[in-house]
């Protein structure tokens, strides 16, 4: 019992980890109804910046905020300069665009810090905090910072005007558009917070996975099982969605091997996708043909 206590907590703060990648594609989703592949790669890369300043000798905290708004201005450049154009493109040039920013992030990033594992600092204290045995205090504090990043996010959106703005241009830009909202850059500050919720996710998971090139892809696997299990065009169902994946992955990996624990995304996708597309909390869209 206490073992499955034990995996239980430690799945919620993993968990929280893909929540928060989960709620950045979601974002994107609203806005371009199609998947950023390139987001764990932009936490990635954010990441290497981070290790970067504190390399230079910056404290964790002042190098985590500095990389969280240089992430932010980046996702608001990629988006002018490069998603831009070809918004109203074919979807699967849209497609190749997101793939090519994968590909391009990962290149760049092995060419400058090489694909040697690397260790990234934590900023918690190594000994469990108030005493329990059932969590590290990184997994308590990561997933402290999860939901604090979250709580943030849902009162931006859900009590600010420039918040509501950014929601319905993702919505109904044609709507929104009509009564003064600045469509295009709305979106292009949904890419920007997408790409600081990533980095902070990324930041959060390092600690963990380790620090190299390829280390958010299993992380972006399973925060798309857990966006597609709440919903893609919900953002409060794709953080519940990557809170039970993560829950989902733990308690697979002890009692079946840790060896499985990355198809429980793959048959999480496929069940969900068969059996209720629209996921948990997703909205089920009908047209007239």
């Amino acid at each position: 019992m206490e073992l499955l206590l034990h995996q239980v907590l430690s799945g919620l703060a993993t968990g929280g980890i893909y929540a928060s990648v989960a709620l950045a594609l979601v974002m994107i989703y609203q806005a371009t109804h199609l998947v950023n592949f390139a987001q764990g790669e932009i936490a990635m890369f954010a990441t290497y910046l981070a290790w970067t300043f504190m390399q230079a000798g910056m404290p964790y905290w002042v190098a985590f905020f500095l990389t969280v708004a240089i992430a932010f201005v980046a996702g608001v450049v990629i988006e002018r300069v490069i998603v831009r154009p070809v918004e109203n493109a074919p979807v699967l040039s849209v497609v190749i665009v997101f793939i090519g920013l994968l590909i391009i992030f990962n290149s760049v990033a092995g060419w400058i810090y090489s694909y040697t594992i690397k260790d990234f600092p934590s900023p918690f204290p190594s000994q469990p905090l108030f005493g329990n045995s059932y969590m590290s205090s990184h997994e308590l504090g990561s997933m402290a910072v999860t939901l604090v990043v979250l709580a943030l996010v849902f009162s931006f959106f859900r009590f600010t005007p420039l918040g509501l703005a950014m929601r319905a241009a993702a919505q109904n830009p044609v709507s929104s558009r009509l009564v003064g909202v600045r469509v295009g850059w709305m979106l292009a500050l949904g890419w920007g917070l997408a790409s600081a919720i990533g980095a902070i996710a990324g930041m959060m998971v390092a600690p963990v996975v380790f620090l190299e090139p390829n280390m958010m892809g299993g992380i972006l696997l399973y925060a798309f099982a857990g966006a597609l299990l709440g919903g893609i065009d919900s953002p409060g169902g794709a953080v519940l969605g990557g809170f039970l994946v993560g829950v989902l992955e733990n308690v697979v990996g002890v009692y079946l091997g840790t060896e499985l624990k990355l198809t429980v995304a793959l048959i999480v996708i496929i069940a969900v996708l068969v059996l209720r597309p629209s996921g948990l909390f997703g909205k089920v869209h009908v047209a007239r043909v």
